[in-house]
């Protein structure tokens, strides 16, 4: 399960609220018990992952693969499916954070402040949950679970154009001791220069030790704080690692990774429109496929007839493809393409629509702000200039029926484009009010002057003689002979 919010996510980062589970063949019905999970899930992290229903709930076929011992490949027992307007907060942090075996009193998890976390330009966190062996023959089996946290801080706009950090500035708080029950706990800095014979980096305490490892096909270089090593705090009681630059640092470009993909909705009106997704490939002389997985809700009517792949002003036909059709308030529309990326191009993914109408129950509460589109999934073994270790093919996310090659040329990238704020035909939700205001109005006036015409009865009054009062002033005026009133 994984949950992001802010603005753009880095590499591997899902786009709203992602959940996909496989499932053991011995399960008799893998629907309900997808349904059991995702409430037992909203249930624990306190998220809104029960909305997920057959709605949003699509079987892939070649993007997601079971990890672990459970290296099954019938596709049947699979299940994914994206929230995309589910963001992570406060009360999913906490009980994220109570999962960890020491919580939030010791070891990194001391900075998990959440005012600076959600205060960060983009958070995500994930649960990971594999079986996998406990030892070397494999005798008995464990469940592992993994938790990441990742955040992104822009500490340039934040440090008044300084690129200087520190782990004070960040999380407003400083490291005090391991996590007692922890086996390894360390904190790498990246200390990589993009000059080696000028280094303006400096970072204090001045680290250990210094680790040199290959992350998506470039070198780094880490330097290594380990929180377990007893000289770590004999000089201090707390560890607040600062980078500092020699000299002053302009804002930078980053480097344009290999493979990235954007995405966006076009046309007019709000009838027909049209989803676009562009892939790069920036490689200067090496071809690979990728995996696209699009899931569109069922009220997005996908036009397949209308589908066009285009690379550098040609048709690029997918060597497999895989779509399943929408079906009215029970599935969404799935579908996978293998596409081949020739070297330095852009290819061009379109596909046409209709936007259906909706029940006037069906609308969410601010429907004018229109219907999140979950993003698209890319999966790639990207080339890789420097030697990668080989992958495991139990640990390897992608089927070897379509991605063959696992030498250690390439590695495996799988990245999610932004999602899809699409608008569809909104009836006017005041206009009841104002009918019932109006009907009110009208009957109470009508009605209650017809009903008071046809219920009340007429009388006519006599004139009253007057009262005892008249009577006695009459009776004085006749005796002093003056005429009665």
């Amino acid at each position: 399960w994984r949950t992001r919010a802010g603005g753009q996510p880095p590499l591997q980062a899902p786009a709203g609220a992602e959940l996909w589970v496989w499932f053991q063949p011995t399960v008799t019905d893998v629907d309900k018990a997808w349904k059991e999970l995702s409430n037992i899930l909203s249930g624990i992290f306190c998220a809104s992952l029960n909305f997920i229903d057959s709605t949003n709930t699509v079987t892939p076929t070649a993007s997601f693969k079971p990890l672990g011992l459970a290296n099954g490949t019938d596709h049947h027992l699979l299940r994914y499916a994206v929230l995309p307007r589910e963001v992570v907060c406060t009360e999913n942090l906490t009980p994220w954070k109570k999962l960890l075996p020491c919580g939030s009193k010791a070891g990194l998890a001391v900075l998990l402040k959440a005012e600076r976390l959600f205060h960060s330009s983009y958070h995500s966190q994930a649960v990971h949950i594999r079986p996998i062996c406990r030892d070397a023959s494999c005798l008995a089996v464990s469940w592992e679970l993994r938790q990441t946290l990742t955040v992104v801080f822009d500490t340039f706009s934040s440090g008044q154009g300084k690129k200087d950090w520190s782990l004070f500035k960040m999380f407003s708080r400083t490291l005090t001791d391991a996590c007692p029950l922890a086996s390894q706990s360390k904190v790498y800095v990246d200390i990589s220069p993009k000059n080696k014979e000028k280094e303006l980096l400096e970072v204090t305490p001045p680290p250990a030790s210094v680790y040199e490892a290959i992350v998506q096909g470039d070198k780094r270089t880490y330097a290594v704080y380990d929180l377990l090593s007893p000289s770590l705090f004999n000089t201090s009681r707390s560890l607040n690692v600062q980078l500092k630059w020699k000299r002053p640092q302009d804002s930078s470009e980053l480097p344009t990774p290999i493979l990235h993909a954007q995405r966006y909705v076009s046309g007019y009106g709000l009838q027909t429109g049209e989803i676009s997704t562009l892939i790069y490939n920036t490689h200067p002389y090496r071809a690979f496929p990728v995996i696209l997985l699009e899931t569109v809700p069922w009220y997005l009517r996908l036009y397949v007839h209308t589908l066009t792949i285009i690379t550098k002003g040609k048709e690029n036909k997918p060597s497999y493809i895989h779509y399943q059709p929408a079906q009215d308030r029970r599935q969404p529309h799935l579908l996978e393409m293998l596409i081949q990326l020739p070297a330095s191009s852009v290819t061009k993914i379109t596909i046409q629509f209709e936007r259906a109408l909706l029940k006037w129950t069906e609308y969410t509460p601010d429907p004018n702000h229109g219907f999140y589109v979950s993003s698209s999934v890319l999966s790639a073994l990207v080339p890789s200039v420097i030697a990668m270790k080989d992958v495991d093919v139990e640990q390897s996310p992608l089927f070897t029926s379509l991605f063959p090659s696992s030498d250690g040329s390439s590695y495996f990238v799988r990245l999610y484009t932004e999602p899809l704020l699409v608008n569809l035909p909104t009836p006017d939700f005041s206009m009841p009010y104002n009918v019932i205001c109006l009907t009110c109005t009208v009957v109470a006036v009508c009605y209650g002057s017809f009903y008071n015409l046809l219920t009340r009865t007429f009388h006519v009054e006599e004139p009253s003689r007057g009262g005892l009062a008249k009577r006695l002033a009459n009776i004085i005026r006749k005796f002093r002979g003056v005429p009665p009133l």
